[in-house]
């Protein structure tokens, strides 16, 4: 069995060899076109492993590897490089250091996800691409303002009032010319993302995934994507901490000797799922449950900033038992639910029946109905959670006095609580790392 490393670049790949002897020897170089290593690929047997480090081309020669050798195995850039820093540092060195690590089975892979997954996380880093140049282009227009020392009356400077007060604003004529120039582009990309929102809608319309996650108040159809994408494999998480590592919401841990100490989040993995979920965590506490008074309660301690990052690692948390125990949030506003639903429906192409409802006066008695009774029963489920922290709280501190006046804390197992239900919001209860819990640093 051969271990066969390549050391990828834009233009060309190294390649080196492990060979049954346990000798390493170069393979050349070839290039990465789709004709060469195509080519290269029918030299490998069944019994042929290949690695290659994690890069911008790595999935499309994996495609073209993996149906002719027996193993394809993607690296970790990052650790690998922990493990096998050197000195001298070429192509040549690089491919052989894969193949070796490969050969003595230390190598740090990564998950490879499947076709349709790699297919939504490129959809969804596009939408982001376009998004983060819209707000390139609104902070060219903010710039513009501040220049002038104009502001603008409106709470939305780029919404339908907005535009018509920034089409109308005295400025210079060069200031004038630059800002009417960001307007046009700022429609055009309109268009874009709008394309681009109807191409991800298309292929989670009927994930079921993307419909449970829709349950958890402030995770809307683009958190909820980018999400699904994100995670591909649940089960690859065997707890909640480990995905909540992986988004790099888990605070840094700093030990020296007997002292040790928690920092700020350690922002590992991609920062833009990151940031959703942050946005997610803001919107989420703007209605009645157990994730505002979860929000009140951190933000009296620590502030609203850290509490927010503190909600975003409680959404992951509640994401993962969603996800891997197929159920809804137990907390989720219906009416809220089915109109994110109805979004993305109607995104993908489903008739708009709206104006037919709208109409309906029945209808609308309902949906009112369906508001206060949702708002009655989130509310009731906030009591029972502050409730639910003044007695846990109270039951610690008389443990810790019991330890102080005995020399040791009582053994007697804590009960159940009756409000475990509040606590977790999904169907099923856990007794560890559950979604109401507090996160350390928190």
């Amino acid at each position: 069995m051969r271990s066969i490393g390549l050391d990828v670049g834009r233009d060309s790949a190294e390649v080196a060899i492990v060979g049954v002897d346990g000798r390493t020897g170069s393979g050349g170089r070839i290039r990465t076109t789709p004709e060469d290593l195509t080519a290269f690929a029918r030299t490998l047997g069944p019994d042929d492993r290949v690695v290659l480090e994690a890069t911008t081309n790595t999935w499309a020669i994996v495609e073209l590897l993996e149906g002719h050798a027996g193993q394809v195995i993607v690296s970790n850039p990052l650790r690998t490089r922990a493990i096998a820093d050197a000195k001298t540092k070429t192509d040549t060195i690089d491919a052989a250091t894969l193949a070796e690590l490969l050969a003595a089975d230390y190598l740090p892979a990564v998950w490879q996800p499947d076709a349709a997954t790699r297919a939504l996380r490129r959809r969804v880093a596009a939408r982001a691409a376009l998004v983060a140049e819209r707000t390139r282009l609104r902070n060219r227009i903010a710039a513009v303002l501040i220049r002038n020392l104009v502001t603008c009356p409106l709470s939305d400077t780029f919404g339908k009032r907005g535009r018509a007060w920034l089409e109308t604003v005295a400025l210079p004529e060069d200031e004038r010319e630059q800002v009417d120039a960001t307007l046009r582009l700022l429609d055009g990309l309109a268009v874009e993302v709008g394309q681009a929102e109807v191409g991800i809608a298309r292929v989670v319309v009927d994930d079921a995934r993307v419909r449970r996650l829709l349950t958890i108040p402030g995770i809307g159809p683009h958190t909820a994507a980018g999400l699904v994408a994100l995670i591909g494999d649940v089960h690859r998480f065997g707890r909640p901490s480990k995905l909540v590592g992986y988004l790099g919401l888990d605070p840094i841990v700093r030990q020296s000797g007997r002292r040790s100490w928690t920092g700020h989040i350690s922002r590992a993995g991609q920062g833009h799922t990151r940031m959703l979920l942050v946005e997610a965590a803001h919107a989420a506490v703007r209605a009645p449950g157990p994730l505002r008074a979860f929000y009140v309660r951190v933000a009296a301690r620590r502030g609203p900033s850290i509490a927010a990052v503190a909600v975003a690692r409680k959404l992951a948390v509640l994401a993962w038992h969603l996800l891997t125990h197929e159920t809804e949030y137990r907390w989720a506003p219906a009416d809220l639910t089915e109109g994110k639903v109805r979004r993305v429906e109607l995104a993908a192409g489903s008739p708009d029946l709206r104006g037919r409802a709208r109409g309906d006066g029945h209808a609308v008695e309902r949906r009112r109905r369906t508001r206060a009774a949702d708002r009655s029963r989130l509310e009731r489920a906030e009591t029972e959670y502050v409730a639910f922290v003044a007695e846990r709280r109270r039951s610690d501190a008389a443990a810790a006095t019991g330890e102080r006046l005995s020399g040791r804390r009582p053994a007697a197992p804590r009960s159940p609580s009756p409000h475990s239900a509040v606590r977790l919001g999904v169907g099923r209860v856990r007794g560890e790392d559950t979604p109401m819990e507090d996160p350390p640093g928190a």
